[in-house]
């Protein structure tokens, strides 16, 4: 027995591969060739498999990817979901922002969700981040609007341990009884409840649930440079042709456009702040890094 099908990784657990086609879902191993070529086949991935026996197959060929991720795994996401809590932990600015620039410079739409509001107001956060889809939630909140919009696309959502990824899940999809951890009030942060990623079936759509994690990682390192940085904030591209000078970096006020921007209240400064923050330690890494 030896069919080729296409189909779509859900699934990967010790070098084992659930792939769904349109004839059933095979447990598939990736074949030797994939090693030698150094490419890792990611859950999200389009793939050709041999199916050997009813419920067994080999992948043979990833097909092209539009985007992918190192961590979380991922290829192939429309949308990222990035959960930052209004309180408990406090929201990272800096580090919000870093991740909707990676994801903008990965070609995945960054949607910016604000969690726990009914703790701490976030309204200043929403007026921060008018340029994204951006959402504030409470446990009680009606989550159909995040519903309508994950419908038809593959979306992760992402964020540190304890923003509520998986109480948010669990509400938007309750199917999914996703486990919930505890806030430690000792540490201040969460416990990891995720063990591994996999696509579920969700309002319409696919979602990936992952770990908590402090940093998102595109397959290409250089993804984030100090050259193509304000490719990561949209708020940025109206003024960027107006600068004084061709080579302006954003960063002092020297003719610069974006700045002017930012003085006028066109641009958030926190953006701004981070862009510079982020500016500054890119110009440091060296070119073999």
């Amino acid at each position: 027995m030896s069919d080729i099908l296409e189909g779509r990784i859900h699934s990967s657990l010790g070098g084992s591969y659930a792939v769904i086609t349109g004839e059933g879902t095979l447990a598939c191993r990736a074949r030797g060739l994939f090693r030698r070529q150094g490419i890792t086949p990611l859950v999200g991935d389009h793939a050709r498999v041999e199916r050997i026996a009813e419920n067994e197959g080999y992948i043979l060929e990833i097909l092209p990817r539009k985007n992918a991720l190192a961590r979380p795994p991922l290829a192939n996401l429309d949308q990222l979901f990035l959960l930052c809590s209004t309180t408990q932990p406090r929201p990272s600015l800096r580090l919000l922002d870093t991740l909707i620039a990676l994801a903008e410079l990965s070609g995945i739409e960054p949607v910016v969700v604000f969690t726990k509001c009914d703790l701490e107001n976030g309204a200043q956060y929403a007026a921060i981040y008018r340029a994204f889809p951006c959402f504030m939630i409470s446990p009680e909140e009606n989550v159909e609007p995040i519903r309508a919009a994950m419908a038809g696309k593959t979306s992760a959502f992402c964020g540190n341990t304890g923003v509520g990824k998986s109480t948010l899940l669990n509400h938007i999809a309750p199917e999914l009884i996703l486990p919930v951890g505890e806030i430690s009030a000792k540490l201040g942060r969460g416990r990891h409840t995720t063990r591994h990623v996999e696509l579920y079936p969700a309002a319409g759509g696919w979602v990936a649930d992952t770990p908590g994690f402090s940093a998102l990682e595109p397959l290409e390192q250089e993804a984030l440079t100090k050259e193509n940085l304000t490719q990561g904030f949209r708020e940025f591209e109206p003024y960027l042709s107006h600068c004084k000078f061709q080579d302006c970096a954003h960063v002092k006020d020297s003719g610069c456009a974006v700045i002017q921007a930012v003085k006028s209240g066109e641009i958030p400064p926190t953006r701004h702040e981070s862009y510079c923050a982020i500016y500054e330690e890119l110009k440091k890494k060296k070119d073999w890094e």
